[in-house]
């Protein structure tokens, strides 16, 4: 196709005036109906949880016995490793950091702030947020390449081995945002058995989408927290999830496990910060999905709700991008993006482009520390919110625009 022919596609693209958005992985309204119940419960006269615990007052730091075991299966560990807290796990890393920074870790020799320059490992692409912390702390990003089945191990290994300024690493292990990718056993082996040059290094372990599949293979990952301590580093893993993408999302649940030493360290560093978490959210959670069981019989509820959107944007980007050179895609089994990877140089210009025809995409860059990729390639696709017919139109608004795109730099 001539760029004549593109820019005439383009130009009657732009007088559809549409109005999409696929800037974020948000859940849609059809998968936050499937869990209205919770608007609810516990009810009037439901208010004692375990040990006639009362809701409706302070105290429970840890989170209720049955919200803890609850996640107890999600996060690979036993309930009483496991702190439940509000609805964002975000919060959890972001105050989990912050107190590593201010006071230091358990098996830590002081606080971070207080030795020097501290960096992070950022595999990229990534999650815009995690990046978000670290630049708001001053704490240095090293960015390292994600590969299918996770981080390039031998530059993490060469770079933890002798920079006593790394203190962690980012990972979203399972589904990851935006590419999808699943950390095999060998890199989850590596990363827990590795030498540091920090004694006090942390591996942030995101496990935001470890129910959230899109196919009917339900993929499992290793256990990260057995793994560590097996290798000697017990209190190196902080594993978090939450049920933001489960039930609803602006009033969820969070959670982090990890070994016994790292929960007392967070529980004293949250005492003077809380009473407590909202133990009327946690028992209403636990009555709504009961068990594991019933998080798997909702999450299946949900993957029949995205996957047709998932599979309408591959479907359109394998018809309209797949002979065009230096353009490529994930396809994903779980999690809530799809990475798509436009010529060298293209991508700033492909959301431009898409914007002007009435398509919001997550602006280049975000997949990269500091907003910045060095090769202007990576671009974000969040399916989960529109309605399938939209998501149609914009997967083939987003083709025409990387076409455009493409034949402008040619």
């Amino acid at each position: 196709m001539s760029l004549q022919q593109l820019e005439a596609g383009y130009a009657a693209l732009r007088k559809r005036g549409l109005k999409l958005d696929l800037t974020r992985g948000k859940p849609s309204p059809q998968q936050l109906d499937l869990s209205n119940d919770l608007l609810s419960l516990p009810g009037a006269k439901d208010y004692l949880a375990e040990n006639d615990v009362d809701i409706r007052n302070y105290g429970g730091l840890q989170g209720l016995s049955e919200a803890r075991r609850l996640f107890s299966g999600l996060l690979d560990a036993p309930a009483e490793q496991i702190v439940v807290a509000n609805n964002a796990s975000l919060a959890l890393m972001h105050d989990t950091l912050v107190f590593a920074l201010i006071k230091g870790v358990c098996d830590g020799p002081e606080a971070w702030s207080r030795q020097g320059e501290i960096s992070f490992l950022c595999p990229v692409p990534g999650y815009d947020r995690h990046f978000r912390i670290c630049e708001d702390y001053g704490i240095r990003m090293v960015p390292v390449r994600l590969n299918d089945d996770g981080p390039d191990m031998d530059q993490v290994e060469a770079l933890v081995d002798k920079d006593s300024s790394i203190k962690g690493i980012w990972c979203i292990p399972k589904y990851s945002n935006p590419t999808g990718a699943i950390y095999s056993d060998s890199v989850v082996e590596r990363l827990v058995a590795m030498e540091t040059a920090a004694n006090d290094f942390r591996i942030f372990w995101d496990n935001a989408y470890v129910v959230h599949h899109l196919t009917e293979d339900r993929i499992s990952i290793a256990n990260i927290l057995e793994r560590s301590a097996a290798h000697g580093n017990p209190n190196r893993p902080l594993v978090f999830a939450s049920t933001s993408k489960i039930t609803l999302a602006g009033a969820g649940l969070s959670a982090v496990a990890a070994s016994a030493a790292n929960v007392k360290w967070l529980l004293e560093r949250l005492t003077p910060r809380t009473i407590g978490p909202d133990k009327v959210n946690q028992l209403r959670h636990v009555r709504f999905l009961k068990n594991q069981q019933g998080i798997f019989e909702l999450m299946e509820k949900h993957r029949q709700l995205l996957a047709p959107k998932f599979n309408a944007v591959l479907e359109t980007f394998e018809a309209e991008l797949a002979n065009l050179p230096d353009v490529k895609w994930t396809t994903p089994k779980g999690g809530y993006f799809i990475s798509l990877e436009v010529p060298q140089g293209c991508a700033k210009r492909v959301v431009t482009l898409a914007k002007d025809a009435g398509v919001v995409l997550t602006p280049a860059g975000a997949t990269h520390p500091y907003g910045k990729d060095p090769e202007d390639r990576t671009i974000r696709i969040a399916p989960s919110f529109p309605v399938l017919a939209e998501v149609q139109e914009a997967a083939k608004a987003v083709a025409i625009c990387v076409q455009l795109a493409a034949m402008e730099r040619v």
